[in-house]
């Protein structure tokens, strides 16, 4: 009895063993084989159409619209000077006046040179008025006697036809020559009126005017000093004046970026110390780039009618170099260039990973246009891209850019 006993136990045992062994397999199997891996999580934004300005930011300095050191003329003494620094001048207004005395009787000569001209030519007329009466009085006896040596031949001596015809040349010799004085005359006339007038054209030089409405922004001569004309070499000029009721504000551009500047672009200006912002246009550039700074000047007009702004400020310029409505657009992180080619990983259906090769338009520092090779919407990756290949599966996660 106890050998069965001990024979069903040992029994047991072992059919126990055995289902022990049976069923702690698959456990121990779970246990062991590796966990299936989960896809990686990436950070991705949107490709969508937006609107897209491509700007440079420039530093200007307003520089006067016109500036100009006004000379003398004509050399001479500054018998007063109207004007001083800060004074606002219009077109035409005196500045200064010189005192040239020499001058004076310059005009006095050229007068009366003129005057004897004009007396001349009527004696010359006078005389050729005479000539031609005298020419048709000869001219008419001449006439007479040819008319009767016609008609009665042998009635008129010849030789008193001869002389008939003789007084009639010297006649018309006489008037021709008085007609060649009245030219002559009429030639010295007009050289006598043209010296007239350049000596009153040099005595309204003696007056000194604005040539155009501005400010004086510096005197260089006072009352008594010898001016010299400006036509000489080292002639010292009366006052400076400048044009500020409009400014020119000028932008160095960067040869990079030059052929992008257009006539007529708008650029937002602030000028920091007035804390101040404007808007205003291209006007001009000077359309080459200087060798030493690789730059080209650009200049905008800006209006300055309070006066408020003045020549030496600076500014800060927004100038927009590209703009584009309907960009569609991509974070520049999620570029990848190899082989001078670009490209995006596209998160395509079930998450799986493409390599998108795209072409692109303008750039900023945040934004890269594409042109072609993505569509609006399409997600794109934009976090660290170094472990992710194509054909990965991942899990795009809203990235925020």
């Amino acid at each position: 009895m106890l050998d069965q006993r001990v024979s069903l136990l040992a029994l047991a045992g072992c059919w126990g063993g055995v289902f022990l062994s049976s069923c702690g397999t698959p456990a121990a199997a779970v246990r062991e084989a590796p966990t299936a891996a989960r896809p990686n999580p990436v950070a991705v934004a949107k490709a969508v159409t937006e609107p897209l300005r491509q700007e440079i930011t420039l530093s200007g300095e307003f520089r006067p619209f016109q500036l100009v050191d006004v000379h003398a003329k004509v050399a001479g003494y500054l018998r007063n000077i109207k004007v001083d620094v800060g004074d606002h001048v219009k077109a035409g207004q005196v500045l200064a006046t010189l005192e040239v005395p020499e001058m004076r009787d310059d005009v006095a000569h050229a007068s009366a040179e003129k005057r004897r001209s004009s007396a001349e030519l009527m004696r010359l007329r006078g005389e050729l008025g005479r000539a031609e009466a005298n020419l048709g009085l000869v001219k008419l006896s001449h006439e007479r006697l040819e008319k009767v040596m016609k008609a009665e031949p042998g009635l008129i001596a010849q030789q008193e036809i001869d002389e008939a015809l003789a007084r009639k040349r010297a006649a018309e010799a006489q008037v021709a020559a008085a007609k060649a004085a009245i030219a002559g005359a009429e030639y010295d006339g007009e050289a006598a009126q043209a010296r007239e007038r350049r000596a009153l054209t040099l005595s309204d030089y003696t007056t000194i005017a604005a040539p155009f409405t501005g400010m004086i922004t510096k005197r260089y001569a006072d009352t008594g000093a010898l001016i010299q004309a400006g036509t000489s070499p080292n002639a010292m000029p009366v006052v400076r004046l400048a044009q500020m009721n409009i400014l020119r504000l000028v932008l160095p551009v960067a040869e990079s970026v030059v052929s992008k500047v257009r006539l007529g672009q708008v650029v937002e200006i602030e000028v920091t110390s007035l804390r101040r912002r404007i808007r205003g246009t291209v006007a001009r550039f000077t359309g080459d780039v200087e060798m030493a700074t690789r730059t080209m000047n650009v200049e905008v007009d800006v209006p300055n009618a309070d006066g408020t702004l003045l020549p030496g400020m600076y500014a800060e310029v927004k100038l927009t170099l590209f703009e584009n409505n309907q960009a569609l657009t991509v974070p520049v992180q999620a570029l990848v260039t190899a082989e001078g080619k670009k490209a995006v990983l596209v998160v395509g259906e079930q998450g799986v990973l493409e390599e998108r090769v795209i072409q692109t338009g303008m750039e900023t520092a945040s934004k890269v246009e594409v042109t072609s090779g993505l569509a609006a919407g399409e997600m794109v990756v934009v976090g660290n891209k170094t472990q992710l290949r194509p054909g990965e599966r991942v899990t795009p996660r809203e990235s925020g850019i």
